[in-house]
C-alpha cells in the first residue's frame, strides 16, 4: 500500500510539473510506463514460479544474495531439479530507486529486527536497542541495501585460509567475484581484477554532487561503485527461470530443516504458505542461505545448536554446534555533521518539493535519486592502531544528514529517540550540510544469537556486544577524528565547511572534541552499516568453533550446507554484498565437483 501511494503521487506530481522541468509531457508519460513496465511484476519475476512438487534434488532456502547466486548456477545443470523457498515477498518499482533506500528499511521488506538493550551503546535509540536490517524479499538484503559493491582487502580472504579453510584464500575466491562481476566502469575494463561477462552489474552513479570530488581531496578515497538497480534475483533468477528444473516460491518461511535423528541426514523441509504447513523432501542437499540472523535460527530450531540452550528450550538435540556464536558486524558512529553555505547538499525538503529530480531519474536516467542510499564516496584509512598497513577504518562520504532528514526516514531506520533528535538536530534542521560515517572494519567484539522460544516465528534473541572489546572503542575514536579532519579540510572551505558542535545529549560533562567526548558520542550514536557475518562459522571440524567445514557441509550432519555470509570466520573490510555473491557462487562450484557434474 505504500508503495502505491508513493508510485501515485510520483505519478501525478511528476505530471503536474511538466511545464516547468523543461520535458515535454508526451515524454513523462511514456518514461513513466517504460519505469512501471519494466519493473519486477510477479509474471515477469515468477516465470520460474509453478506449483510445487513433492521432491527436488536441490533445495535453496532463501532467495537472497548468495541463495540466488547458488540456486541460479545450480539450475545451469540439466538433469537436475532446483526449488528456492524465500520467505518474502517481490519487490516494487520504488525499492529500485538508489536514493530510496533509507525508505524502503521502513517497509515490509526488512525484517526489523532490533537486538537485545544493553547499556554500552545505542543509548539514543529507542528503548536503548540497535536496529538491525535484514531483507525480507526475493533478492534479499539486496532490495533494501545502499547497493555498495567492495570486497575487501586480499589479507582477508588469506587469513580464512589461514584458520584452516583451504580454497578460500583470495588466488581462490577472486576468480568467483570475477565469475559474477560485470564492470561497467570504463577505466576498470581490462583490469585483471573485474570481468565484464558476469550477472551482477556494477557501476557508478551517473549524478555527483560537487562536493564528492572534495572528498576525494581530503583523503585516500574512491567513487562508490553501485550495483545500480539491479538486484540478486534479477541478476541470477530471473535469465534461470526459463529453465525447466528451477521452481521458486516467494511468500513461503521455511520453519524446520527436517534431519533423520538417528543416520542424521536431512530429507526435507517444513515451509509455510497462504497459512498452510507443507513439506517438501529433499534427494540430495539443502542449501540454507537464509542469512546471518535467520540461518542459524533455523538451525537451532532443527536440532542443530548449542546443546544446553536447545534443551532448555524443549527442542531436541541432533547435532551440538556453535551455532549462533562468531557475530560481528561493522559498528559507526552517525550523525558526524558538517555545515556549509551553498545549496550543493541533497536536501529532502527541496528533492521531494522539486518534480525535476524525478523527471531526471525517469526521462534522463540522471540526477540525485541515482545515488545509492545517499552514499556518494568511500575511502578506506589505517589509524594508528592499524596492523600491517591494513586499513582498519573506512569513512563513508553523504551528501546529506540528519538535519535534512525532514520525513523522518532515516531516524526511524536506526530507531533513534523523538526527544533527543530534536535536542541535538532541531537547531540545524533543514540546513544544508553532509556527513562522513567512520566504520570500524576489524572488530574484536564479538555477539551471539539465540532462540526466543521454539516458535519458528518469533523473533530471534540478537546480542551485539558493540565495543566490548576496548580496542574497538580507541580505533573508532581514531576514526572520528579523521572524518572531522577530512571534513574540514582545506578541500572543503570553499563552501566553508563547519563540523556541527552542539554537544550530543548524555555527553555534556565531557569536553567536544576530546577522545572521552567521541567515545561517549559513539555509545549514544551507535549504528550499524548491517554487515553482521559469522554465525555459523566455517573452519577445521577440529576446532570447536566451527559450524560448517571448507565445503560448507553442516558437521556431523548429511545433505545440509549452509552458503551465506553467516559461514565468514572473520569479517572483511567490506561491504558484505560482493561477498554474498562469491560464496553463491562457491557452494555451487564445491556441489557440481562433488556430484560429478
Amino acid at each position: 500500500m505504500e508503495a502505491c501511494s508513493w508510485w501515485l503521487a510520483l505519478c501525478a506530481t511528476v505530471c503536474a510539473s511538466a511545464a516547468g522541468v523543461g520535458a515535454p509531457p508526451w515524454k513523462i508519460f511514456k518514461s513513466l510506463s517504460e519505469f512501471y513496465r519494466s519493473g519486477p511484476g510477479r509474471l515477469s519475476a515468477l516465470d520460474c514460479a509453478g506449483s510445487v512438487a513433492q521432491e527436488y534434488d536441490f533445495i535453496v532456502v532463501g532467495g537472497g544474495t548468495a541463495g540466488a547466486a547458488a540456486a541460479g548456477r545450480l539450475s545451469e545443470v540439466p538433469g537436475w531439479t532446483v526449488l528456492v523457498l524465500e520467505a518474502g515477498g517481490l519487490e516494487n518499482r520504488a525499492t529500485e530507486i538508489p536514493l530510496m533506500a533509507s525508505y524502503v528499511l521502513n517497509t515490509g521488506y526488512n525484517w526489523g529486527y532490533s537486538a537485545e538493550p544493553d547499556p554500552g551503546f545505542c543509548r539514543a535509540m529507542e528503548d536503548h536497542r540497535c536496529r538491525w536490517s535484514s531483507g525480507r524479499a526475493l533478492g534479499g538484503s539486496t532490495i533494501i541495501n545502499y547497493m555498495l559493491y567492495t570486497r575487501g582487502h586480499r589479507g582477508d580472504y588469506d587469513a580464512w585460509e589461514r584458520l584452516g579453510n583451504p580454497g578460500w584464500g583470495y588466488s581462490d575466491v577472486l576468480p568467483l567475484f570475477l565469475k559474477s562481476e560485470q564492470i561497467n566502469i570504463p577505466d576498470l575494463l581490462n583490469s585483471s581484477y573485474h570481468s565484464e561477462y558476469g550477472e551482477v552489474l556494477v557501476e557508478r552513479a551517473p549524478f555527483r554532487t560537487p562536493l564528492a570530488p572534495l572528498f576525494l581531496k581530503g583523503g585516500t578515497s574512491a567513487w562508490i561503485q553501485g550495483e545500480r538497480p539491479q538486484r540478486a534475483w534479477q541478476a541470477y533468477l530471473r535469465p534461470s527461470c526459463k529453465r525447466a528444473n528451477l521452481v521458486l516460491a516467494d511468500s513461503a518461511r521455511v520453519t524446520k530443516i527436517l534431519v533423520h535423528p538417528t543416520t542424521k541426514k536431512v530429507f526435507g523441509v517444513e515451509y509455510v504458505k497462504d497459512r498452510r504447513a507443507h513439506i517438501v523432501r529433499v534427494r540430495k542437499e539443502v542449501i540454507l542461505s537464509a542469512g546471518t540472523l535467520n540461518s542459524p535460527q533455523l538451525l537451532m530450531l532443527s536440532g542443530l545448536g548449542p546443546r544446553e540452550h536447545l534443551k532448555e528450550l524443549g527442542i531436541p538435540v541432533i547435532q551440538d554446534l556453535p551455532v549462533g556464536d562468531n557475530l560481528q558486524d561493522h559498528v559507526t558512529l552517525s550523525g558526524l555533521t558538517f555545515l556549509v553555505n551553498e545549496s550543493v547538499t541533497l536536501l529532502e525538503k527541496r528533492i521531494l518539493s522539486q518534480p525535476k529530480y524525478a523527471v531526471d531519474y525517469l526521462v534522463h536516467k540522471n540526477g540525485p535519486l541515482t545515488i545509492p542510499g545517499g552514499a556518494e564516496a568511500l575511502a578506506f584509512v589505517r589509524t594508528k592502531f592499524a596492523k600491517e598497513g591494513v586499513p582498519d577504518v573506512e569513512l563513508v562520504f553523504g551528501p546529506g544528514a540528519y538535519s535534512s532528514d525532514t520525513v523522518g526516514s532515516l531516524r526511524k531506520a536506526f530507531a533513534i529517540r523523538d526527544d533527543f533528535y530534536k535536542e541535538l538536530f532541531g537547531p540545524i534542521q533543514d540546513r544544508e550540510a553532509f556527513s562522513i560515517v567512520p566504520v570500524l572494519l576489524r572488530p574484536h567484539s564479538q555477539g551471539y544469537i539465540r532462540l526466543r522460544s521454539k516458535n519458528p516465528f518469533h523473533w530471534p534473541l540478537i546480542y551485539p556486544n558493540y565495543l566490548s572489546d576496548e580496542r574497538d572503542m580507541k580505533v573508532l575514536v581514531e576514526g572520528v577524528k579523521m572524518a572531522v579532519a577530512v571534513g574540514e579540510s582545506a578541500a572543503f572551505q570553499r563552501y566553508n565547511s563547519t563540523l556541527y558542535r552542539a554537544p550530543c545529549p548524555g555527553c555534556e560533562s565531557f569536553e567536544h572534541g576530546t577522545d572521552q567526548y567521541w567515545a561517549c558520542a559513539i555509545r549514544q550514536l551507535t549504528t550499524s552499516l548491517h554487515h553482521q557475518v559469522g554465525t555459523c562459522r566455517m573452519g577445521p571440524p577440529e576446532d570447536p568453533a566451527t559450524v560448517v567445514d571448507a565445503r560448507l557441509r553442516v558437521l556431523g550432519v548429511q545433505g545440509l550446507r549452509v552458503a551465506d555470509c553467516s559461514i565468514i570466520p572473520l569479517i572483511p573490510a567490506s561491504h558484505t554484498m560482493a561477498p554474498a555473491y562469491m560464496i553463491g557462487e562457491k557452494v555451487a562450484k564445491l556441489i557440481k565437483q562433488e556430484w560429478g557434474k
